[in-house]
């Protein structure tokens, strides 16, 4: 009886070896900048599909009837292109199911060349210029609304709602930063409005001094900078120096919780006006209070701006998956293509034929006593 039982028992050993054996991994790779200037931006996004792929593995998947395991595979593109591109590589190399990232547009854009040629499907949760789904890459995919919305949606607030007289315009000759100013510029324009002067910069500069003595005197009430946040700060406290007192606009590339620490004391409540692509109203309000609850719990850090969208990025990719009975790109890459009405904390996604979220929404914000304060939710 003893050796009988034996028997059984190392049976069903061995048959739960068997199936932990059998059980797929899907890897889905994330690419952010964890280092250099934006790098708080970088681990916002990356925690946000830590959270995704930590989630899911408890509530457990299965694709075509079988459980899987996801396994998150990050990449560190410090916001450069070309350390974009080789990270790219690495996670094609991999053999990654999917991948969600970059942050910027200018790592996204040229690493959705590399996706593309391996057909692997990219979801950034933050590219915002225009150019990254006009290549015509199937592969390629955001749900974010572009610079078209965004920086015409604060050009038309410039003038309309702000009623700036005399708009100056910075921006930082990146991907991101330029399309957005450039959106800002025409969108100014159509509503009326006048443009008083443009400079440039970097993504790295730290004085700024000589570019706003320029705007300074040509008296400007408002100024857009086209940029993030890392650059932002210190030029608010600059203009400040300068008595500059005029409204402070830009992107989302600066609507961060970071922002008011990067400023310091030059931020007056009220100055700065900036929008977030996406945006949540109504009883989707709870969703999203409910994931920046657990966010805060599992890693004791506030979101910055992104993690929500790499958040539903990583849970669209996989309810794709699911839908398609495969984690083969080949395969499920037609389901993610039709993704229609999935309901995330960023709102609904549904993806058009170019992979731009339709209908996207974007939320104007201030800043009061140092905290974000939410102005109203535009489509």
């Amino acid at each position: 009886m003893k050796i009988k039982m034996k028997k059984v028992c190392w049976a069903i050993v061995a048959l739960g070896a068997s199936q932990a054996m059998a059980q797929q991994v899907v890897k889905i790779g994330h690419v952010g900048p964890v280092s250099g200037a934006i790098a708080h931006l970088g681990k916002d996004n990356e925690n946000g599909a830590r959270l995704a792929i930590e989630e899911l593995n408890a509530k457990g998947v299965k694709i075509a009837g079988q459980a899987v395991k996801l396994e998150l595979v990050t990449e560190d593109d410090a916001g450069d292109p070309k350390q974009g591109t080789a990270a790219a590589q690495k996670l094609v190399d991999s053999k990654v199911n999917g991948v969600v990232g970059h942050l910027n547009s200018g790592t996204s854009i040229p690493a959705s060349k590399i996706y593309s040629e391996a057909g692997i499907p990219q979801i950034s949760p933050s590219a915002t210029n225009p150019k990254f789904t006009r290549n015509g890459y199937k592969t390629t995919f955001r749900v974010v609304a572009d610079d078209v919305h965004l920086g015409g949606t604060l050009g038309r607030y410039a003038v309309k709602t702000v009623k700036g007289k005399s708009i100056a315009v910075i921006d930082d000759r990146t991907a991101y930063g330029q399309g957005v100013a450039e959106e800002f510029e025409k969108a100014v324009k159509a509503a009326g409005g006048t443009l008083v002067g443009h400079e440039f910069t970097t993504d790295k500069a730290t004085d700024f001094m000589a570019i706003l003595t320029t705007l300074k005197a040509k008296k400007p009430d408002v100024v857009f900078f086209g940029g993030m946040d890392a650059v932002a700060g210190p030029m608010l406290r600059q203009m400040k120096s300068l008595g500059i007192n005029a409204k402070f606009m830009g992107g989302d590339g600066i609507c961060t919780s970071e922002l008011a620490k990067l400023a310091g004391d030059a931020m007056a409540d009220g100055q700065v006006v900036c929008a977030e692509a996406g945006g949540v109203e109504g009883q989707q309000k709870k969703g999203m209070e409910d994931f920046t609850a657990r966010f805060k719990k599992r890693f004791n850090a506030d979101v910055q701006v992104y993690a929500p969208y790499v958040y539903d990025a990583v849970n669209v990719m996989v309810d794709a998956m699911v839908r398609a009975n495969s984690a083969d790109p080949a395969k499920y890459l037609p389901a993610l293509a039709k993704t229609n009405g999935y309901k995330g904390v960023t709102g609904n996604i549904t993806f058009d034929e170019k992979g731009d979220i339709k209908n996207g929404a974007l939320t104007l914000y201030s800043y009061k006593a140092g905290k974000r304060d939410q102005i109203a939710v535009v489509r």
